[in-house]
This record gives C-alpha cells, sequence and structure tokens, in this order.
C-alpha cells in the first residue's frame, strides 16, 4: 500500500493489535492477498538508518508468513521500544502479531 487514502480507509474502518515493539491495522482489503503498508517514523525509530532496518526486518517477516495471512490490508506501525532492538527480537516480536491476524481476521472474514 503507498496512498494515503489506502492508508486512511486502514486506520478508519481497522481493527488494531499491538504490543510493546509493533502496533498492527487490520482492514478487508481486495482479493487476491494481504497487503503491507509501513510507518515508521522518525520520532519513533529515529535516523534513517534505523528505520530502514526495522522496515526490512518488518518487510521479510510479512514475506515469510503472507501465505497464512487473510487478504487484509495491514499498517504495521513501530513503536518506541522497537528503536534499538536487535533483528531477532523484532522478528520475534512480530510473530504473534501475525499470528493474532490470522486467527482473528481470518475466523471473522471467513464466517
Amino acid at each position: 500500500m503507498r496512498s494515503k487514502r489506502e492508508f486512511d480507509a486502514v486506520y478508519a474502518h481497522g481493527q488494531r493489535f499491538g504490543n510493546g515493539f509493533f502496533g498492527v491495522t487490520a482492514h478487508l482489503g481486495e482479493p487476491g492477498g494481504p497487503r503491507l503498508g509501513l510507518a515508521v517514523a522518525v520520532k519513533t525509530a529515529g535516523n534513517g538508518v534505523e528505520r530502514n532496518r526495522i522496515r526490512r526486518v518488518i518487510r521479510e517477516s510479512f514475506r515469510l508468513h503472507q501465505h497464512e495471512l487473510p487478504a487484509f490490508d495491514l499498517v504495521v506501525s513501530a513503536r518506541a521500544r522497537a528503536r534499538g532492538a536487535s533483528s531477532a527480537q523484532l522478528r520475534a516480536q512480530l510473530e504473534p502479531l501475525w499470528r493474532e491476524v490470522r486467527n482473528t481476521c481470518g475466523a471473522s472474514h471467513s464466517s
């Protein structure tokens, strides 16, 4: 996802999940598969190197789990605790969020 309109729709109508490192907002998307949007702010993550590292970890984790996720638009926002965390810690924090999205959104969508 890239456009402001798509992000706004997810934020306005989406279901929220989160932990200390990330927030995920999920909203029913177009058929075909899940789509990812990233919100990693300077205020939260710091300089460009750190923001881009967090984005890379999120994208890679999404790539590995996208086949298990329902066809929802997902916006992942980094929280302040993500700054300075190792890549392994970030991946470990994303795992339960993907599982929660799959279990909650997948179940509600199939009903």
